[in-house]
């Protein structure tokens, strides 16, 4: 026993001695690479968030545009409205230098009537193979089953509609003057709002909503249609806006979430983006995510103080423009982006 302490002790001193030795040999050569890799590292984080640049987006344009669809009127499925806003959609998005896809169809709702459909795709660098989908609803709702008067009566849908629809106008505005180095697809998508009023949520059943969205789905404008991501812009432009984290948004890309929230952060917007998770919304997003399967998130304002969860002007005839802020717009337009340059 205590000679094989002693050989164990003995050969421990060799062992040690060579061991320093070869330590001082190769030393020099695990560190330099280790060391140069480790800092470049650090370097890269720290630049990316002291430095990030702001993009350029005009509050004013997107203003603008919200002004130029609330002058058609109430953009309901079905109206002369509607024709309009979606040709005017097309002569901007060309006019950027979009290639322009129509999609025009029937989709059938609630209520059994057979509605006109109409999305409109502007795709840029349409041959990139790596693409971000950058998608909103502009149609209007038919009725105001929030109100407390004119119920039946369609709302203009300044933010509800054509605030999102006027961030992706001046989106593809900026992105003629720098192009981006990836394919976006901007998707304008019609018969969201057409849903059942509240008061007859117990009488129809069905997926009523989103049905633009459903019908892009499971017809793209081109076969065999992928992007890596996907952001849906919904009620985007409203004074005192907050954009919290959705359910649905982190249960299909919670990296992607995070990752845009922080790019809102770095740009010196999250009283807008709160970092708040709260619970899942059926939105376009939700259907894009099952039926497209592309991992899509929405920018939504969410509220804590109705009952509804939304904003207060949410389906009432409040939604109109003077509820529209050129701040919001800046914020969710600059977010949005950050996220195409840096994709």
């Amino acid at each position: 026993m205590e000679q094989r302490m002693r050989l164990d002790s003995q050969w421990s001193k060799v062992n040690n001695k060579w061991s320093i030795v070869l330590f001082f040999l190769i030393f020099p050569f695990l560190m330099s690479p280790s060391c140069k890799t480790k800092k470049q590292d650090t370097s890269t984080e720290s630049t990316t968030a002291a430095t990030i640049t702001k993009p350029a987006f005009s509050a004013d344009s997107a203003y603008k545009y919200i002004q130029q669809q609330v002058d058609f009127g109430a953009r309901v499925p079905g109206t002369a409205a509607q024709q309009k806003c979606a040709t005017y959609f097309e002569q901007k998005l060309k006019q950027f230098g979009a290639t322009v896809y129509m999609q025009k169809t029937n989709v059938v709702v609630y209520n059994g009537k057979s509605v006109p459909c109409i999305n409109v795709i502007g795709a840029i660098n349409p041959e990139a193979k790596r693409r971000l989908l950058i998608c909103t609803h502009w149609d209007a709702r038919p009725f105001a089953d929030q109100d407390d008067s004119a119920t039946a009566k369609p709302i203009l849908a300044a933010d509800d509609g054509a605030s999102g629809s006027a961030v992706l106008l001046e989106i593809a505005r900026q992105l003629q003057q720098k192009n981006p180095e990836i394919g976006i697809d901007l998707i304008f998508l019609d018969v969201e709002d057409y849903g059942q009023p509240e008061y007859e949520l117990n009488k129809k059943q069905g997926d009523f909503y989103c049905l633009g969205t459903q019908y892009w789905c499971k017809n793209p404008h081109v076969p065999n249609y992928k992007a890596e991501n996907g952001i849906l812009l919904d009620m985007v432009g409203a004074k005192g806006a907050t954009f919290t984290i959705e359910g649905v948004s982190m249960q299909y890309a919670p990296t992607f979430n995070k990752q845009v929230w922080k790019y809102a952060a770095q740009l010196g917007w999250s009283n807008f983006f709160i970092n708040d998770v709260t619970d899942q919304i059926i939105d376009d997003h939700y259907y894009i995510n099952e039926l497209a399967k592309i991992p899509t998130i929405d920018i939504i304002y969410r509220s804590y103080t109705t009952r509804s969860g939304f904003a207060p002007h949410w389906h009432t005839h409040d939604d109109n423009m003077s509820i529209i802020d050129k701040t919001t717009l800046q914020a969710v337009g600059e977010t949005v982006m950050a996220t195409i340059y840096d994709f």
